[in-house]
């Protein structure tokens, strides 16, 4: 596929064609225009490629480990390296968008990164894999920052906030699809085949994205800052004590979200439960409910401001994985829910305010809260197998628990409670 060719052809089916290079009187894309309904669907689709193959292995960990004798944690670096290869890119990623268009950008690393992804069943070893696996992420750090600043760019500051909660609703059907397609082809013909499914998936969604999505009319190109330039503008994001926040928050929230979902499919999959791995994915169902409150809790934040509902977020995360210490199958899905409605809500929230808060370089912050997003998925969703193979499911959990505690009075000590702009979600911070 070529990211080029279906970028051109997307500038010239535009119906606005506005040049990049000047944003002068750009207001955006209102809620319910043309313009906003293709942003948010091609942007869905954007989701459904980028994080069907960024998590396709994860369905199928406990046949993969067997098939290939490596123990939770090696089979979880297929994950782990993937989203290190996104953490390390979306910076660099972040500044060729600011060069050559937040679309043509996206066009490149979905259109790479779907060829990787065909390449993966295709692995003749275990270091070949993760090897691809590495190469493929890097490829998808080309899309989350970039959508989020391409959404507060593109769309009017009263409706950011809700695109943003739909963006990450279709993040979560992404992640949800790549795993009810992987589970039942892996148990039937391995973990193979279970990726070509996954990854042919992907590429029909790359399709539709490259097709959909309209080109930029709020961008304006910007020259490359040089190394000190660059680290400059980084750097007065990082001292920005609320951006910070709300890096910890991506950070230890991610870090605990993928560390629940690597080895949950383990304890269900081993005694007393012994479920088969079609049976384990469906348990990914749960994304569902991210995908209901992360445009819910978007909604919300007119009336109750960003705090209150990323705060109610992380409670209802945390109240969820408390149920899953039961030893009932039914809590343990029950709490499986509410953990992930609440970990999207929470996440739908700090990604859109990240690009809110920052009045310049708004790809860089953003790009900075998917570097913490995906290290702490990297760092802590692997370390998360350790604790599981040495003290089990409970001490995972508690881990989890207090790490979502911790984010909690992060943001609640440094983002200080303020009235909510009613018709200003977007905009407010």
């Amino acid at each position: 596929m070529s990211g080029r060719g279906y970028a051109g052809r997307m500038q010239q089916s535009s119906p606005r064609p506005v040049p990049q290079a000047s944003n002068e009187g750009w207001d955006g894309h209102p809620k319910g225009s043309t313009g906003y309904g293709r942003i948010i669907l091609g942007l869905a689709f954007a989701g459904v490629a980028t994080f069907a193959q960024l998590y396709s292995t994860q369905a199928v960990l406990p046949i993969l480990a067997s098939d290939l004798k490596v123990t939770a944690a090696e089979a979880a670096l297929t994950i782990s390296l993937a989203t290190v290869g996104l953490a390390v890119t979306v910076i660099p990623w972040s500044f060729l968008a600011d060069r050559i268009g937040r679309v043509k950008a996206m066009a490149w690393g979905i259109s790479v990164a779907t060829v990787l992804g065909l390449l993966v069943p295709l692995a003749t070893s275990f270091p070949v894999l993760l090897g691809l696996r590495l190469l493929e992420g890097m490829a998808l750090g080309g899309i989350p920052a970039i959508a989020i600043a391409y959404l507060n760019e593109e769309v009017t500051k009263a409706h950011t906030a809700l695109a943003a909660g739909s963006y990450v609703a279709g993040t979560t059907l992404g992640g949800l699809a790549g795993r009810l397609v992987a589970g039942p082809a892996g148990e039937l013909w391995g973990w193979r085949a279970a990726a070509l499914a996954v990854s042919v998936l992907a590429t029909l969604a790359a399709v539709a994205f490259l097709v959909l999505v309209p080109r930029a009319q709020g961008f304006t190109a910007a020259k490359a800052p040089g190394l000190r330039g660059a680290a400059r503008n980084l750097g007065g994001h990082v001292r920005n004590i609320r951006l910070l926040a709300l890096y910890i928050q991506a950070f230890l929230m991610m870090g605990g979200f993928v560390a629940v979902y690597n080895y949950l499919g383990f304890r269900l999959s081993g005694a007393p439960f012994g479920l088969p791995a079609t049976v384990v994915s469906l348990m990914f169902l749960a994304y569902l409910s991210g995908t209901f409150t992360s445009r819910w809790a978007a909604g919300l934040t007119m009336r109750f401001g960003r705090r209150n509902v990323l705060l109610a977020g992380l409670a209802l995360s945390t109240a969820g994985l408390a149920l899953t210490l039961a030893p009932a199958l039914p809590l343990i899905l029950a709490g499986l829910v509410v953990f992930t409605g609440g970990f999207f809500a929470a996440h739908s929230i700090g990604a859109g305010w990240t690009g809110a808060i920052a009045s310049a370089g708004r790809a860089q912050a953003a790009s900075l809260y998917n570097l913490a997003y995906y290290l702490g998925s990297s760092i802590i969703g692997w370390a998360g197998g350790l604790l599981f193979q040495s003290f089990g499911w409970s001490a995972l959990a508690a881990a989890v628990m207090i790490l979502a505690c911790l984010t909690a009075v992060t943001v609640a000590v440094v983002h200080p409670r303020e009235a909510a702009q009613p018709g200003e979600a977007g905009a407010a911070a």
